[in-house]
Order: C-alpha cells, then sequence, then structure tokens
C-alpha cells in the first residue's frame, strides 16, 4: 500500500505543477504581442493547449472572452483533491496501529 500512496502523491503534485503552468499560459494569453515562437512559450503552449482545447469546445468564447480556463482549473482541481484524499487513505491504511 505503501507504493500507491507514493505514487498517487505523486501524481498529485505532478497536476500541481501542471497546475501552475496553467495559470501562466492563461496569463500570458493576455498578451497578444507575444512571440510563441519562443522555446520556451512554444513549450508551455503544446503541454497546456491540448487539456484547453477539451474544454474550448464545451464553453464557447463570449464576447470574445475564452471562459474554458474556468471549467479547465475546476476538473483539474477535483481531480487533485480525489487523488489526494485518494493518497491519503492508502498511506493511512498501510500504517499498521
Amino acid at each position: 500500500m505503501e507504493i500507491l500512496a507514493t505514487f498517487l502523491q505523486v501524481l498529485t503534485k505532478t497536476l500541481q505543477i501542471y497546475s501552475f503552468i496553467l495559470i501562466i499560459r492563461v496569463l500570458l494569453s493576455w498578451f497578444p504581442n507575444l512571440d510563441w515562437s519562443n522555446p520556451i512559450l512554444s513549450s508551455i503552449s503544446s503541454i497546456t493547449d491540448p487539456y484547453l482545447n477539451a474544454f474550448r469546445g464545451i464553453i464557447p468564447a463570449i464576447g470574445g472572452l475564452d471562459l474554458s480556463p474556468i471549467l479547465a482549473f475546476i476538473v483539474l482541481d477535483l481531480m487533485e483533491r480525489l487523488i489526494g484524499t485518494a493518497a491519503y487513505s492508502a498511506f493511512t491504511t498501510a500504517i499498521p496501529y
């Protein structure tokens, strides 16, 4: 059970890092003159855009404002919480009393 708990903790931390990268991507989208051919910006975009595109089909842009990241953050937060809870549960059941 310790291996499962450790795996779930690593997965939770990975999702937290991905959330941070997603925040950076959303904030960078506010600057229309950025050169997205820059290797760093291109990498951020290639990591986050597939996930965001999944939600862009669900929530259309309203007045040119893309609201899909809101749903993307809600789903990502829900996954983090569920996996974090599972990791805690796996860890506490692995500890003998």
